[in-house]
């Protein structure tokens, strides 16, 4: 699956099949449904969920529990990027 075809599902009813964990979280993330995107990448434990999880807690306003998860990824908090450069990015690290 491309960027293109994956941005263009959004908002479709229903994710493309076989989707991994990250891109089905980014994927009901952006099309509405933060509470299913977060359920899906807050309990595995590799540096990838953590990534995923702390895009959502910086989408949702929630600085100090991004930092943590951005510090469980290896990462340092994305400043001066925006959330939905950050969105492209991370879709863009799963996809062909």
């Amino acid at each position: 699956m491309t960027y293109d075809q994956f941005a263009e599902s959004i908002g479709g009813g229903q994710p493309p099949e076989g989707l991994s964990p990250y891109l089905l979280s980014l994927w009901h993330e952006r099309s509405g449904d933060w509470d299913r995107a977060h359920s899906i990448v807050q309990d595995i434990e590799t540096a990838e969920a953590s990534l995923v999880h702390a895009y959502l807690h910086r989408r949702e306003g929630d600085e100090s529990n991004a930092g943590y998860w951005y510090r469980r990824a290896g990462r340092q908090y994305p400043s001066g990027v925006s959330l939905d450069e950050e969105w492209r990015s991370l879709v863009a690290t799963w996809v062909d």
